[in-house]
């Protein structure tokens, strides 16, 4: 009997061990991490009517339990430090993380003053995302311009990404190209801009919502190159119909492909303020079901 009792022993010990190693494979595999937020361009009539001011949105998104905001300038009433100050105060407070800046900056451009202009657009923008506190600024790319062909467009665009990224890297900031239509209607041409750019400062602002067709399979395209995100209501079929986006699926391909970062609402039909709210509940319940890691002790 006396013989017997340090392996009985042993054994009781080894049972939590175990226990833990089998919790641990009962746990998915991501590797991703998702965070919710919202884009302030959810409420632009509010907005833009002043019905709603940039800090009351931050108080909404505290409200709802999300995490950021990605602050959508053309509302801002100005730019100077003590407006800036006033809204890091307002997101501190609250909870809230201003994590980017979405500006209308258009890279595209033909001839190279327009594209100068467009690189100092950006790089304004970059210093005030620095002022703000905000790691992330979002930028277009434009439509094709007359006459060109789409490789002269992209090479157009690289340059002036690329000049762009090397100021904001400087500062610590990313830039995010969106996928919106003209030069960036469909994943490729997006991704081919970000990967010629050869920066790691240079990234894409990841639009579910944009892609005309196909909306999954161009995700799952750029999930890879994605540093940001707007989640729309909608995904487009590959027929190119909208239908209701499939929020477990979409955050599933983004926990397995890896993605780490915001995962923020941009709701674009009326009434966002009926429908927003149930919308942020699915999305956190999303966000929150691809975040359950296993606990490293």
């Amino acid at each position: 009997m006396t013989g017997l009792m340090p392996t009985r022993r042993h054994a009781l010990k080894a049972i939590p061990a175990l226990a833990a190693a089998a919790a641990l494979r009962a746990q998915p595999s991501f590797t991703g991490r998702l965070r919710p937020g919202l884009v302030a361009y959810t409420y632009r009539n509010e907005l833009e009517s002043k019905k709603l001011t940039c800090e009351d949105v931050i108080r909404m998104v505290a409200d709802f339990g999300l995490e950021g905001l990605d602050t959508t300038v053309y509302w801002f009433p100005d730019t100077s430090n003590q407006y800036l100050a006033s809204l890091r105060r307002t997101a501190y407070k609250n909870g809230v993380s201003l994590y980017s800046v979405a500006a209308r900056v258009h890279l595209c451009q033909p001839r190279p003053e327009l594209r100068q202009t467009e690189i100092d657009n950006a790089k304004r923008w970059v210093d005030v995302a620095d002022r703000l506190g905000a790691s992330h600024v979002r930028v277009f790319a434009g439509p094709i311009p007359k006459g060109a062909t789409e490789e002269q467009s992209i090479s157009w665009a690289v340059e002036a990404f690329r000049r762009a990224a090397d100021y904001a890297g400087s500062r610590g900031i990313v830039i995010g190209l969106e996928d919106d239509g003209g030069l960036t209607t469909n994943a490729a041409p997006t991704i081919e801009i970000v990967k010629r750019t050869g920066s790691p400062w240079a990234g894409m602002n990841l639009d579910t919502g944009n892609f005309p067709k196909d909306g999954y399979a161009q995700i799952g395209l750029s999930i890879p190159y994605a540093v940001s995100t707007h989640i729309k209501a909608t995904v487009a079929t590959p027929e190119g119909k909208k239908e209701k986006t499939d929020f477990d699926r979409l955050f599933g391909m983004f926990a397995q492909g890896g993605y780490r970062g915001f995962v923020s609402l941009e709701y674009e039909e009326n009434d966002a303020l009926a429908a927003v709210p149930p919308l942020v509940r699915e999305i956190i319940q999303a966000a929150r079901k691809y975040a359950e890691w296993p606990i490293v002790r």
